[in-house]
């Protein structure tokens, strides 16, 4: 029977795939109740780097000590890359179709064996090219339209899905590559990043303070409730990723799209056609195979 200890580690890892399965659709519902999805992902995370606040005076000293050694670059690409990755993540999500904008995410593996590449000169194995034919293979199934010619994504959306993926894929790179940063600080970025290239998106679209005060009780409370889960999955997740082997935190992290697929059904009407199912399986399965390149890095998305 699995101990305690071994049962935490898992529920954090299923937790954080519940949690991101299903976090399109109150972004929808703040944004049928007139809150902009970049809005929403401001005041959110906002929120959430609120709710951490108890460790900021932990994190700001040892950012300041990497800042004096040299080191401040890489908290500034993580938070970037991962700022991208969750303002991009809510934008496709509200504007695409949710299974399809996931799984563009999911091509994740084969931009992490690029970027692995050029930021830690690691050089691919066989796994490494399987991954590469799986993940292109996926996405020429799901995106190849006869009638027009090359397979690329069909709207903003898609293009902003495979954008986020990316983002995340380099995030995780970068996390490696930034092994002197401690889980506080790193936990901490996800909520600053996503901040700092939300507000002057929020800013260049103008008309900022009628957005916020147009805003009424029950929807602060949707926003305050999202940010409290936005705190606690990332704390959940990091801490999971301490404990799990990362070929097994992959395959466990994969319930994301399970969430997703059925709760796009239920609460959409979104239903995958074959060709997207044939693209999935691909794509799962270069999201399996990447386990075995990569040890645990921390799942900065969220």
């Amino acid at each position: 029977m699995p101990s305690k200890q071994n049962l935490l580690p898992l529920a954090g890892v299923f937790s954080g795939a519940l949690v991101w399965g299903l976090i399109w659709y109150p972004f929808r519902v703040l944004q049928d109740a007139g809150v902009s999805g970049a809005l929403a992902t401001l005041l959110t995370y906002l929120l959430a780097m609120l709710c951490g606040a108890f460790m900021l005076p932990r994190v700001w000293r040892e950012l300041r000590q990497h800042h004096r050694d040299g080191k401040g670059r890489w908290v500034l690409f993580l938070a970037l890359s991962v700022g991208w990755t969750n303002l991009g993540y809510v934008l496709a999500v509200l504007h695409g179709e949710v299974m399809r904008v996931l799984l563009l995410f999911y091509l994740a593996p084969l931009w992490t064996i690029l970027f692995s590449y050029w930021l830690l000169g690691e050089r691919l194995n066989r796994y490494g090219y399987l991954i590469i034919a799986l993940s292109l293979g996926g996405a020429f199934v799901m995106l190849w339209e006869p009638h027009l010619g090359l397979p690329l994504p069909a709207n903003l959306a898609e293009w902003i899905g495979l954008s986020s993926g990316m983002a995340f894929a380099l995030s995780n790179v970068v996390s490696r590559r930034a092994a002197h940063l401690s889980v506080e600080a790193k936990s901490s970025s996800v909520w600053l990043g996503t901040a700092l290239l939300t507000a002057p998106l929020l800013l260049w679209q103008g008309g900022l303070p009628g957005q916020l005060l147009a805003i009424n009780a029950q929807t602060w409370l949707i926003l305050a409730l999202l940010g409290v889960v936005l705190c606690a999955v990332s704390f959940v997740v990091q801490y999971a990723l301490a404990y799990l082997p990362a070929n097994r935190a992959i395959v466990l992290f994969l319930f994301e799209l399970v969430v997703a697929a059925a709760s796009a059904y239920f609460l959409a009407g979104e239903a995958m056609q074959p060709r997207d199912w044939i693209g999935a399986l691909l794509i799962v399965s270069a999201s399996l195979l990447s386990g075995r390149l990569y040890g645990a890095t921390g799942k900065t998305h969220g």
